[in-house]
């Protein structure tokens, strides 16, 4: 027997052994905790998105020695419909062949973003046959009667073509995919429309007249006519519920073939204010009309935020406001700037699922002044520390961070100490500092350190049981006291290790002066366990 099945390993195509079957990627939650599960086990999401018209094999390659080079396990790549259907009915898969080929090469898994009817709300990636034929795939309407910039969502026509096109790519997957190195899709990006909330046409008009969906009323306890339910936002309400009842059949019909998990991502509005209707993506999920897409799309996993703001207390409530219950934490697009990559350890201690910077290839195409200027080793080294680290333990953190709390942040820009509690231990986070010394000190002088007023660092922290912490992090000095003042609690032991399988293996000690003033992690890809104690 053993021989048989040496020969027959030896006699099959290289194809069907790499084809192996794993598990469909799903989306679990439980107490308000998320996890993705991947290959059966949770997975932490260390991603790079490539440039929008990196969607070609060989720009797609330009895009795997950056991957590599910051740490990246996955990577984030459009496919559009003007690829998969250039001519109506006639169906191109070839590039995605490309990209799971190129992707198992480099031992990358794969977010699929589907560029259909919206991209940056525009219609840009539509077949030139949908571009050209307004009649049949309608345009939305503005309040005087004129076509506006996007395709309306009202359009029937153009939901069956997109759909079927859509269909066409997760049946792909399905026969070609076995082993799913696609883990989740984002079936249309950024969906809404700038400077007009809802389509004024004949169609929209009479919708907007009706009283708004039962389901609707009953997720929001509202009633009535869409003006009379939601008031100055109603145009952007109703458009919210069917922008996202359009994306929700997409997904739908692609989930009955392939059920991977689904998301959708926001161009966000601003983070505390409700928004000018015709300043925002009107339509798309932001924030504060969350709970309009949740009612309408019940086969969307979860929405999530595209962060391109650059201010840390902004950031930090975007986080917030998509860390729910109801609804897992993903960054699938943040800049790709040195300073943005400080947010990847306030996202992960809010139990995020995944990260990813947008612009992650050597194409040469950089969004400054939303991203950065050039991908130099100052611009990565931030993303690749914290991303090196986490990689070591991923999945062993995404299991802590579904069962037990986690906390996380960056280093503010106004360089301010941040803190919070954990069980019965106060847990404090401060910048700019060096190893050795207190910078009350006024007896042993030392210049700033170099990284002082730098916007790089920040740590993220789970607590493993009642006293113990695990922690990873740079560019921060930690520390950790009783939450009730009282002075017989110490810190017990420090350990740098790592995990093997599934347990954790301590490396050495940390003592004397690394734990003298404070627990520092600078530059170095460190995980730390932290117990604490009280002495009788």
């Amino acid at each position: 027997m053993k021989f048989l099945a040496t020969l027959l390993l030896i006699t099959l195509p290289v194809p069907a052994i790499a084809q192996q079957v794993t598990p469909i990627p799903k989306l679990v939650s439980k107490n308000g905790r998320h996890a993705l599960i991947v290959d059966g086990t949770p997975f932490t999401i260390l991603g790079g998105q490539v440039n929008n018209s990196s969607n070609y094999p060989e720009a797609l390659k330009s895009a795997w020695d950056v991957l590599d080079r910051v740490h990246a396990n996955t990577v984030e790549v459009p496919i559009a419909w003007q690829q998969v259907e250039p001519v109506e009915g006639q169906f191109d898969l070839s590039f995605l062949q490309t990209l799971l080929d190129q992707a198992r090469a480099h031992d990358k898994r794969v977010v699929l973003l589907w560029f259909g009817t919206w991209k940056n709300t525009s219609y840009a990636y539509t077949p030139d046959w949908v571009k050209l034929d307004s009649r049949r795939f309608p345009r939305m309407k503005t309040r005087d009667g004129k076509d506006h910039g996007v395709l309306s969502a009202h359009g029937t026509a153009t939901l069956a073509a997109d759909m079927r096109a859509f269909v066409k790519v997760m049946e792909y997957l399905r026969d070609h995919d076995a082993q799913n190195t696609v883990i989740l899709v984002q079936p249309q990006n950024e969906t809404g429309s700038y400077r007009n909330p809802r389509d004024y046409g004949p169609t929209g008009d009479a919708l907007f007249a009706k009283p708004i969906p039962a389901a609707l009323a009953k997720a929001t306890g509202k009633s009535g006519t869409w003006s009379q339910a939601f008031g100055a936002q109603a145009d952007r309400a109703f458009n919210s519920w069917y922008v996202a009842a359009y994306v929700d059949a997409i997904a739908a019909a692609g989930k009955a073939v392939k059920p991977l998990p689904m998301y959708v991502n926001a161009a966000l509005a601003g983070p505390s204010n409700v928004p000018d209707p015709d300043g925002v993506a009107s339509g798309g999920p932001q924030q504060d009309v969350l709970d309009i897409w949740k009612a309408a799309a019940p086969h969307i996993d979860f929405a999530a935020p595209d962060i391109y703001d650059r201010a840390s207390a902004n950031v930090v409530q975007y986080l917030d406001k998509y860390a729910r219950a109801d609804n897992a934490l993903m960054v699938p697009e943040i800049g790709n700037a040195r300073e943005f990559h400080r947010y990847f350890y306030a996202a992960l201690g809010r139990g995020a699922i995944g990260y990813a910077p947008f612009g992650l290839d050597a194409s040469g195409y950089f969004n400054y002044p939303l991203g950065a200027k050039d991908l130099d080793a100052a611009t990565l080294d931030p993303l690749a520390l914290p991303y090196q680290a986490v990689g070591s333990i991923m999945r062993d953190w995404a299991r802590i961070a579904f069962e037990r709390p986690t906390w996380g942040a960056a280093r503010p820009d106004d360089g301010a100490p941040v803190s919070t509690n954990m069980g019965g231990w106060t847990i404090s986070a401060s910048w700019g500092e060096w190893q050795f010394g207190m910078k009350a000190w006024t007896w042993l002088k030392s210049e700033p350190a170099p990284w002082s007023k730098d916007l790089i660092g920040g740590v993220a922290v789970a607590q493993l049981s009642a006293d113990e912490f695990l922690v990873v992090g740079d560019h921060v000095r930690l520390t950790v006291a009783s939450a009730d003042g009282t002075p017989n609690s110490m810190v017990l032991r420090v350990e740098e290790g790592a995990f093997r399988d599934g347990k954790w293996v301590m490396t050495r000690v940390w003592n004397g002066d690394q734990t003298d003033y404070g627990i520092n992690l600078l530059d170095k890809p460190q995980i730390l366990k932290i117990t604490m104690g009280r002495y009788r």
